[in-house]
This record gives structure tokens, sequence and C-alpha cells, in this order.
């Protein structure tokens, strides 16, 4: 699963992701579920849109009563009618500089951040709903889609983010249906050795905690 993650933008994201001039966010180092942070969608242009990080789908599709839903399994975006509409036309890139998965160390589980060596800021796959409608929130809302974990995420947990390789971006954020094959081709487990993981401090436990030092590396542990 994916449950908490950052967004450090050290580039400029108008050129980044094909936004309007100027277009900025402030940097997060511990986004949590129900939090709002900017994301990319694609209705003409690229736009960055405020959404709520829990997927809340149309009334009569959710099989969870009303209970946001923060990931979507990539192997089941089309066949469960909670995520396939969505899949099918409402698809999103989440910006992102890495995510943090939990392994149990004893009686306690010590965090590692996890991030690409040689992309600052990269994206997630994710589907969205508006909110709007009759029977809607009133507030956009999205889903991070998952995977099975590549070989450096495995002994941490058994799945990981979709993380979109650049040059398949705009095949994801493009309106328009997709197939089980389109779906496995830009689904699948982001490379392993393009990626490195670190353990970091406890505080990112606390959803209210922020700053660089969540991502600062602690000595004396690995994978």
């Amino acid at each position: 699963m994916c449950g908490r993650f950052t967004i450090v933008p050290t580039i400029d994201l108008s050129e980044r992701f094909g936004l309007p001039a100027g277009t900025a966010m402030p940097p997060r180092y511990n986004v949590a579920p129900g939090q709002e942070v900017p994301v990319v969608v694609r209705d003409g242009a690229n736009r960055l849109v405020p959404m709520t990080w829990g997927f809340l789908p149309p009334a009569g599709k959710d099989p969870a009563g009303g209970r946001p839903m923060i990931n979507a399994r990539a192997e089941t975006l089309l066949s469960k009618p909670s995520f396939r509409d969505a899949a099918l036309s409402r698809r999103c890139l989440v910006p992102a500089s890495g995510f943090y998965e939990w392994r149990r160390e004893g009686r306690r589980k010590v965090p590692f951040y996890i991030r690409l060596k040689e992309a600052p800021v990269f994206a997630f796959a994710g589907i969205y709903d508006p909110g709007t409608g009759p029977s809607g929130c009133g507030c956009a809302t999205f889903a991070v889609i998952t995977t099975a974990p590549n070989e450096l995420v495995a002994p941490l947990h058994d799945r990981m983010p979709a993380i979109l390789p650049r040059d398949r971006e705009a095949d994801w954020a493009r309106p328009g249906p997709v197939t089980p094959s389109d779906l496995g081709a830009l689904l699948a487990p982001f490379p392993a050795p393009e990626m490195e993981a670190y353990p970091v401090s406890g505080a990112v436990n606390d959803p209210q905690n922020d700053g660089p030092g969540l991502i600062r590396p602690l000595k004396g542990l690995g994978i």
C-alpha cells in the first residue's frame, strides 16, 4: 500500500508536468490520508487541482459504505465497480518525491523512506472523483494506484505505489478508455535498481509532523 508520501518540488513543476508557467506548491514531507494535495489532471491541458487523499466513488458504487479509500489495486481497477468508471475516464498524476513504508524490528516498526535515485519529482498513477453531482461529496478526492512490490520494496511491504515512467505519464493522464493490457504495461513495478530506501525517524508516524528532518537517514539500519 501507500499510506504516506512526500512532495518536495526542487525543480520547476510547470516544465516538469506541462502546467501553466509559475505553477508552484509548498514542500510536504508527510502527506497523510485525509489531507489535501495538488494533483495533475488533463482535460485539454494539464492543470493542478487540489484534492483530498481518500477516494469517494459515487453513491451506489461504494462497497466500503462511504469510507475513503486511499489506494486502489492495479489488478482490479477494471473489475471493481467502485474504481471502474474512474479508471476508464478520470485518471490523474500524483506528484511525489518519495514515500514511506514500515518494517518490523523486534517490537517496533521502523519507517523507511523510498525514492528514485535520479528523479527528484515523479508521479504516482492515480484515479479521482470530482465530487460533483447529486451524490457527490462536494470535494474532489483521489486514490493512489498500487502494484506488486519490486525487489527493493518487497522486504518492507507486499504492495508499492505504481510509479509511472516519465515517458508514459501522458498515456496515463490522457482521457479515454484503457484495456487490461494497457494497465499491465503502465502500472508494472518500477525498476528496483533506479530506487533507494533508507530508515528515517519515527517522527513521521505522527501526521502532524512535517519538515526535512523526516527524510534524513538514520545510521545503523538498512534493508
